[in-house]
């Protein structure tokens, strides 16, 4: 099969993965929002926000790659720096289940996330400020959670060094917004970049996330408490890297 084949059947199990999950956690309701209404979770566990989280991720990762096929690599690579912050969201919320070990932190992301961005009640609608979990203290965790008590700092190190490198293009600093200039002659692509160099970089560089996407539902299973679903997902898992990628990184990189 195709990699592009193996990126659907990860999507639909994924989107599978997420409808599955739904159903065991409290719906959400219908809360009153001034003269109409939106739905919320009400309860508020660590379950509901982790439906919520691989829901955003599987949306994010069908846009990644439709701005990938599209050519419009700047904007694929800056819904990549989102995808890294949701799936570091996923690991973090699901390790405090699976380990047992969760930490004031997150107490105080769960409620934060719940917070609503807006009161209802406010003649004139504002947005209210919301504090968050430090992104260094997330990674610190998960870094302890792989690497043991003492973590790693060459993997915190990587881990943050990447995610640095992809705010440059959400926030569009010069050295990103550079790689859009090239060709004969040399000149900004303001209509994607079909076909050109970058695109090749910027596929090889999606297939990470579409597997760290697969990871991100095993461990979701696991805080779920599903053995079952996590073996399958496992097994997916391995048939992706071995038809895909070799040494955790895609087989693209071996053709630019």
């Amino acid at each position: 099969m195709t990699k592009n084949i193996f990126y659907e059947h990860a999507l639909d199990l994924m989107e599978s993965t997420v409808n599955g999950f739904s159903l065991r956690v409290p719906a959400p309701r219908r809360a009153q929002f001034r003269h109409s209404f939106v739905y919320r979770h009400v309860e508020k566990t660590v379950h509901q926000a982790l439906v919520q989280k691989l829901a955003r991720m599987v949306s994010t990762l069908r846009a990644a790659r439709l701005l990938l096929d599209a050519g419009f690599v700047q904007e694929q690579a800056a819904l990549q720096r989102i995808l890294d912050e949701i799936i570091e969201d996923i690991s973090f919320l699901s390790f405090s289940v699976i380990l047992g070990n969760s930490e004031p932190s997150h107490k105080n992301y769960l409620e934060w996330f719940f917070q609503e961005e807006f009161d209802p009640n406010d003649a004139v609608v504002t947005s209210k400020s919301r504090a968050s979990v430090p992104r260094r203290k997330i990674q610190a965790y998960l870094d302890r959670c792989v690497s043991g008590p003492k973590g790693s700092s060459k993997d915190l190190d990587a881990s943050r060094t990447v995610s640095k490198a992809y705010s440059g293009f959400v926030h569009a600093a010069s050295p990103q917004i550079m790689d859009m200039y090239g060709g004969v002659p040399p000149r900004f692509h303001m209509r994607g970049m079909l076909g050109t160099e970058r695109q090749a970089e910027h596929s090889a560089d999606l297939w990470n996330y579409f597997y760290r996407g697969i990871i991100a539902c095993c461990l979701s299973a696991k805080a779920f408490g599903d053995e079952e679903l996590f073996v399958s997902i496992r097994k997916f898992e391995a048939e992706f890297l071995r038809e895909t990628g070799s040494d955790y990184q895609s087989n693209e990189w071996l053709q630019i």
